[in-house]
């Protein structure tokens, strides 16, 4: 691997078999992202991808629940049921959902059958999974948005660590996801990460440029891990309203919000977002299981309003291209 800009896990769709291979193709990482997939859904993607013969990563979801309040859950499904109504989904219905997004089955299938690098998000898992993935041949990344996060990655047993900034499209990966994380610059977040552990840096967050990239690892870390800049890319699983949403974006901006998910998370702003993010509870995954037939049936009529429009804040710089294009352009400056 020469190209140090990385491509992130995207769950959700973005991420597909086609971009993580790409991105190996241009001499750089990419990663499924295992979130929301079954075991046999990610098993056949992780085949796909092995039979390039290509390096690659895969990121899981650590089990990191944030139980939601029924009384709570009740009165934002009420709440929001209108929306989902303009697509003929009725919400009023709906159960309480809190699974661990098959964190069992996943494990045990890439410890029968390993990849080369498993990261992980949202919590840090037990030292015994991570000791066991390690012994089979893996190297173990793990996402932290914070120094007391990085200490407790590094006692875990971890090889790496993915120093996620609150610029980050999507879901911070942080700990504490009743707080939303602090808006800490990059590169202050690297420093204060690296001085109280030694492990090598990744980084992440709002990196979309040659500069970024530039700059990220010019002070200290050994690679650049790019998401939403790659949103467009041509090999990008990302929806056609989530494209379009992020090459018309004017007057947008970016949000953190946890209306769709119960969970921190950063995205364009739109109807949804502005209504309901002071308004929604904390509640991850019943929040998310909540929403996502509203969600995918927005997608389908093509309704950028009431969908995730998971954004960084280097939005501006997604392209509609070939992801390697996209890469190589990231690392020319080096």
């Amino acid at each position: 691997m020469s190209n140090p800009a990385l491509a992130a896990p995207m769950a959700g769709g973005p991420s597909t078999p086609a971009l993580v291979i790409a991105a190996a193709r241009a001499n750089s990482l990419g990663f499924l992202a295992a979130g929301y997939k079954d075991v046999d859904a990610l098993g056949e993607e992780i085949a796909h991808v092995r039979s390039s013969g290509l390096s690659f990563g895969v990121n899981l979801f650590a089990p990191g629940p944030l139980p939601v309040d029924p009384a709570e859950f009740r009165r934002y499904a009420r709440m929001i049921s209108p929306e989902a109504r303009v697509h003929g989904i009725d919400l009023l219905t709906a159960g309480v959902v809190e699974d661990d997004d098959h964190w069992s089955d996943k494990i045990e299938l890439l410890l029968s059958e390993p990849v080369p690098v498993v990261s992980f998000t949202f919590a840090v898992p037990d030292a015994a999974v991570i000791a066991s993935l390690r012994a089979a041949g893996t190297l173990v990344l793990q996402t932290v948005t914070s120094p007391a996060e990085a200490l407790l990655a590094a006692e875990a047993g971890v090889d790496m660590l993915v120093v996620q900034a609150s610029a980050a499209g999507g879901h911070s990966g942080t700990f504490t996801p009743q707080r939303t994380p602090a808006a800490v610059p990059l590169p202050q977040l690297l420093g204060e990460v690296r001085r109280v552990v030694s492990l090598p840096l990744i980084a992440a967050g709002g990196l979309a440029t040659p500069t970024d990239v530039v700059e990220a690892l010019q002070v200290g870390a050994t690679a650049a891990m790019v998401g939403t800049v790659l949103l467009r890319a041509d090999e990008s699983g990302a929806s056609l309203p989530h494209r379009a949403a992020l090459a018309d974006a004017a007057g947008r901006g970016t949000v953190f919000t946890r209306a769709f998910t119960g969970r921190p998370a950063r995205a364009l702003r739109n109807r949804f977002t502005d209504r309901y993010t002071d308004l929604a509870p904390l509640g991850y995954p019943a929040l998310h299981h909540l929403t996502s037939p509203m969600r995918r049936a927005a997608v389908a009529a093509r309704d950028p309003e009431r969908i995730n429009l998971w954004a960084g804040t280097g939005y501006r710089n997604a392209t509609a291209e070939p992801a390697a294009q996209i890469l190589q352009r990231l690392a020319s400056r080096l």
